[in-house]
């Protein structure tokens, strides 16, 4: 399971190191930006489940209520 905090720490590291060189090293800037893509991925996928976790509690109160 993919924390999301922890996450955003490590894209926030990446921001920092893209705007504290003062010289790019392309090589090292692709593989950062491989690196933010599968955390952006797993974020979107650990925020979607979430998000059903959400909608599925809300549902079972509803039910709960008309009973």
């Amino acid at each position: 399971m993919v924390n999301l905090q922890e996450t955003i720490k490590k894209l926030e590291a990446i921001s920092l190191w893209f705007t504290s060189q003062k010289e790019l090293d392309v090589e090292e800037g692709l593989n950062k930006v491989k690196e933010a893509a599968v955390l952006i991925k797993a974020s979107r996928e650990r925020l979607k489940a979430v998000e059903n976790s959400f909608e599925e509690i809300k549902r079972e109160i509803n039910q709960a209520s008309e009973e």
